[in-house]
């Protein structure tokens, strides 16, 4: 799959080689942090920690410190699944959602936020496969936070699409800790400006000394507990006490002879694996097909549907993974797929801001991994003198009872990131993903497709124009969408409108490992990015 060096699809990038390591992010200067690591001794995870640390600062509207984190490292000949999510504060609950005057969990605010599972991530990692102590791999991140970076030009355009509704959309002394870190002179940086953050270095050097502990047991869980307590917050230092990060076993399907990995729920990686399930019945016989494309977004459809009926937290979860992905109710499903568009409904299976990177090291490990803040800067919530902006992931909370992502205490809520592996006969063939909320699985089953049914490299795979569902029979699709397509796919029932955001497309990034091993890695086209190999 390696070998294809056509390129069918506007690109502004080519594959990337390299034998000794690889790292794929969506910024430069996280790409080379990571290959700095691998280059004084650090193994495959090291460099993970370290690029991920610094899309921490220098990504600062996709994730922070203050979000959650997934990986799945292929370590000792085998998958490992790590679920570093958080926990909803021990006060959460459908009640003191009413009571503070919502029907629904908002975007914004104290209601929405849940335990930070990052930096347990990167000390869970380190301890269990790195090789390189914290005080090394976060130290890129915190020279950059402390000496300034230029901004990239697209972290640039995206940080100013959110500067009104943070600057002027959120009012309340809470919200002055924000636009004091990231809006200090009242705009959005500029591409190429230079950007600081000395608080968020001082707090991840403070994380490098305590392997983490302080966001959970010490100096940063008590300023947190504190400004939570001040401003009318539900979270405590004892909710960050309970949190703990899972090993988990990663779930898979056999797509086509590959084994296509996902992380267990409460992740709706699942979802891209049902989509896979159903897709694979079918024949694919070419990527510019109306019918084969037709057949994708309505497996994608049937799937989230399911997601979005079944998908909480394993303990609460009404319908168990294996049956969401057993052959019988993949069979039952693929049977509502004609040749027109339908309404998805959930099925009965009982019956039968995010960034993304990937590394990879020459002793043959390899880390696919994610984390996010959710929605940009997450809840608006910047712990005062940290840098650390708290994620809002329990708006994904539903607050229907029956629901098995209901909203409570200690809950882990229904979660959009999900990294991916992909292998073959027990080989692994490399790590991809693609960040952006609920398109996730929609680029998983993209990317997917595109390299194992279509042929396309790592590069191309990402550069190819996508679709994206968006409920009902709505697909938006990219401008660089074939019109006779668009045509086609009106024609069988799709509602279909161009849109020129390129952000509500994903972000992804692949490596793939050929037999003599070699790396291929692929950047996405659509943000700053880069591959670094060795």
């Amino acid at each position: 799959m390696d070998r294809n060096l056509s390129y069918r699809y506007p690109s502004t990038r080519k594959v990337v080689f390299g034998t000794k390591g690889m790292v794929a992010t969506s910024q430069p200067l996280a790409a080379q942090a990571g290959l700095d690591i691998l280059k004084q001794g650090g193994n495959a995870v090291d460099a993970a920690v370290a690029a991920a640390a610094m899309l921490a600062v220098t990504e600062p509207m996709s994730n922070g410190v203050g979000g959650d984190a997934f990986a799945l490292v292929w370590s000792g000949g085998r998958l490992h699944g790590l679920n570093s999510s958080g926990r909803s504060p021990a006060l959460l609950s459908a009640e003191a959602v009413r009571n503070r005057g919502f029907s629904e969990v908002p975007r914004f605010g104290w209601l929405t936020v849940t335990v930070p599972g990052i930096p347990a991530a990167w000390a869970e990692l380190s301890k269990t496969f790195g090789r390189l102590p914290l005080t090394r791999t976060l130290e890129p991140a915190v020279a950059c936070a402390e000496d300034g970076w230029p901004v990239a030009p697209v972290t640039a355009a995206s940080w100013k699409r959110f500067e009104k509704e943070f600057l002027s959309g959120l009012a309340g002394p809470e919200y002055a800790p924000l636009r004091d870190t990231f809006f200090p002179s009242g705009r959005s940086p500029l591409a190429g400006e230079l950007f600081r953050l000395p608080e968020l270095a001082e707090t991840l050097k403070e994380l490098a000394a305590t392997g983490c502990e302080s966001f959970y047991r010490g100096g940063l869980a008590e300023k947190i507990d504190r400004f939570s307590r001040a401003t009318g917050g539900l979270l405590r230092k004892s909710d960050l006490e309970r949190h703990s990060s899972d090993w988990v076993r990663p779930l898979h399907v056999l797509y086509r002879g590959y084994e296509v990995s996902e992380l267990p729920p409460n992740g709706h990686g699942i979802v891209a694996l049902m989509a896979l399930n159903l897709l694979k019945g079918f024949p694919m016989e070419s990527r510019d097909s109306a019918l084969c494309i037709h057949r994708m977004i309505e497996s994608m459809k049937l799937a989230y549907e399911d997601g979005k009926a079944y998908v909480g937290d394993p303990a609460a979860m009404k319908v168990s993974a294996e049956n969401l992905l057993s052959e019988s109710y993949a069979e039952e499903r693929r049977s509502l797929i004609g040749g027109r568009a339908i309404l998805p409904r959930a099925g009965q299976p009982e019956k039968g801001g995010t960034v993304y990177l990937c590394t990879a090291d020459a002793e043959g490990n390899m880390v696919s991994y994610i984390q996010s803040s959710y929605c940009s800067f997450g809840s608006g919530l910047v712990v005062p003198e940290t840098g650390i902006s708290l994620q809002n992931r329990g708006m994904n909370f539903s607050m229907d009872p029956e629901s098995g992502n209901f909203i409570g205490p200690g809950k882990r809520s229904y979660h959009t990131i999900i990294p991916a592996f992909l292998s073959k006969d027990g080989v692994p063939v490399g790590p991809f993903g693609v960040m952006g909320g609920f398109m996730q699985p929609q680029g998983h089953l993209q990317v997917v497709t595109n390299t194992v049914d279509f042929g396309l490299n790592a590069q191309q795979s990402l550069d190819a124009p996508r679709w994206r569902w968006t409920g009902g029979n709505r697909i938006e699709v990219e401008p660089e969408f074939p019109p006779y397509l668009v045509r086609e796919l009106a024609d069988r029932g799709h509602e279909i409108s161009i849109s020129t955001v390129t952000d509500d497309f994903g972000r992804g990034q692949i490596i793939w490992r050929n037999s003599q091993g070699v790396f291929t890695g692929g950047s996405e086209s659509r943000a700053d990015g880069q591959v670094a190999a060795w």
